[in-house]
């Protein structure tokens, strides 16, 4: 059970004996529902973020609180994101996708309506639930219906609609928030969660579950969502004295967790798949590094863009869609190349590229130019075009058809771990430089520091991503 790659003849799960022609309905099927998902998630967080000042305003919160309004949203994601994707593969991908995009649609309408900051961190958990059950599904539905050779061009598109949300979430987030307020940004994701939602019913044929019948590991699942949040609650905690405690005890807890899986009968996680598969490790362990040290670039760029060069929520989103533009624009060519050439190639100059953008942000103060922010988030959004459709394929198609649903989720949980580690250092470096105060003109000069603290931090992760990306292995044999 070492789940190494399937073969090139692989037929699409489920659909042996059926026609070209049934062939290519459900590929089309399933790329559209994956295509308007993967829209629909990302618009929603890049579009809270910059929103996050307007937010602000209304609950007077400092600049920790507020940073838990994103952060909420991907912790839940992270802790049920495992269990989700092995409970997919046993009861089905499309029940489990319906039902999260249902749960993220509700979430969103009670966002809207929030009364109050406790009652938007709580819906905004919710959302992030919904999100799991999606991330868990819509990559292992893609990779069910298509075959190896066409597998990268699929994950290509659906990465381009992901970076179309996160180019519509700024500009539309913005705008939006500017004219009609923040919770407008919560209105929009309603109907388009409800689209998604008729286009499965509709479309979608089939269910894919291959490991239907086998168990589900109840105590590694609370084990893990147990270690994942005390991990990341600890972090937001700094410097206070328990939040050490707490990282040593969540760090502990995974260990636990790993020890487990690996005697369980049937695991929520395959922790076999990273010590015999070396592809599929490293693959992991450079998403995570990535999404680590580029999540919070939008974030930290949203504040800067408005609080010290003072634009406006639609300016800022104006400036900020230059990064999402370039990843929608190469991801798709990204994903080609990836089916033609070796992955690892491509992703591992991504990689490179983003480290060189994140230097570059290093150095921002607050007369640096527009044009020299924007310049970088395009180089930021090459990088990541580059990086993101080669190594989701390179990680697809390292692991046999039954895994498809575990690693699916294994690189959504390297995206939100990675992208809640990015946000707790960002956190971190403002519960220590800046404190309990909200980001007013005296405290720009320490909020600038912050930045480029974390900026600094940011491409020297890159540095080890760069090197997990050259040592993974090759997909393909010579």
């Amino acid at each position: 059970m070492d789940g190494s790659r399937q073969p090139e003849t692989e037929k699409i799960a489920g659909q042996e004996g059926v026609d070209e022609k049934d062939m290519d309905d459900a590929k089309r099927s399933a790329l559209i529902v994956a295509t308007f998902s993967s829209f629909t998630t990302p618009f929603m967080l890049s579009a809270v973020n910059i929103a996050l000042p307007a937010i602000q305003e209304e609950f007077h919160m400092n600049a920790v609180v507020l940073s838990w309004i994103p952060t909420s949203f991907l912790l839940a994601a992270a802790v049920f994101l495992v269990p989700f994707g092995r409970l997919a593969d046993i009861h089905g991908r499309k029940k489990t996708f319906s039902a999260g995009m249902a749960l993220f649609t509700l979430s969103s309408l009670l966002s809207a309506l929030a009364p109050s900051i406790v009652a938007l961190l709580v819906s905004r958990v919710l959302q992030g639930v919904g999100s799991a059950m999606i991330y868990a599904t819509g990559i292992a539905i893609i990779s069910s219906v298509f075959p190896p050779q066409e597998r990268g061009k699929a994950l290509g598109i659906t990465v381009a609609a992901v970076y179309m949300g996160l180019s519509a979430g700024p500009f539309l987030g913005g705008f939006l928030t500017h004219l009609l307020g923040w919770r407008s940004v919560f209105w929009t994701v309603v109907p388009l969660g409800a689209t998604v939602l008729l286009l499965v019913f509709w479309k979608l044929k089939g269910e894919w579950a291959e490991a239907a019948g086998e168990d589900f590991d109840h105590i590694g699942s609370i084990l893990y969502g147990a270690s994942v949040l005390a991990v990341i609650y600890g972090i937001s905690l700094l410097p206070a004295a328990t939040s050490a405690a707490l990282i040593v005890g969540g760090l502990l807890g995974l260990g636990g967790f790993v020890h487990w899986e690996a005697k369980v009968k049937s695991p929520v996680f395959q922790v076999q798949l990273f010590k015999a598969n070396r592809l599929f490790a490293f693959s992991n362990l450079a998403a995570l590094i990535h999404y680590s040290a580029t999540f919070a670039v939008t974030f930290l760029l949203s504040l800067y863009l408005q609080y010290i060069k003072g634009l406006t929520p639609q300016a800022a989103g104006g400036v900020l869609v230059a990064q999402p533009i370039m990843m929608a624009l190469f991801s798709p060519f990204a994903g080609r190349l990836s089916d033609r050439t070796e992955p690892k190639a491509v992703a591992s100059t991504g990689m490179a590229l983003t480290c060189l953008g994140l230097v570059l942000l290093a150095f921002l103060g607050r007369h640096t130019g527009l044009a020299y922010v924007t310049g970088t988030l395009i180089l930021l959004g090459l990088g990541f075009a580059l990086f993101s459709s080669p190594n989701m394929n390179a990680i697809m198609g390292s692991v046999d058809r039954r895994f498809y649903g575990l690693a699916s989720g294994a690189v959504g949980t390297m995206r939100l771990l990675g992208q809640v580690l990015s946000m707790g250092i960002a956190t971190s470096l403002f519960a220590v430089r800046l404190g309990q105060v909200e980001i007013t003109p005296e405290h720009h000069s320490t909020f600038i520091q912050c930045l480029r603290m974390a900026f600094g931090g940011f491409s020297v992760l890159c540095l080890g991503g760069i090197w997990a990306s050259l040592v993974r292995g090759r997909l393909r044999r010579e």
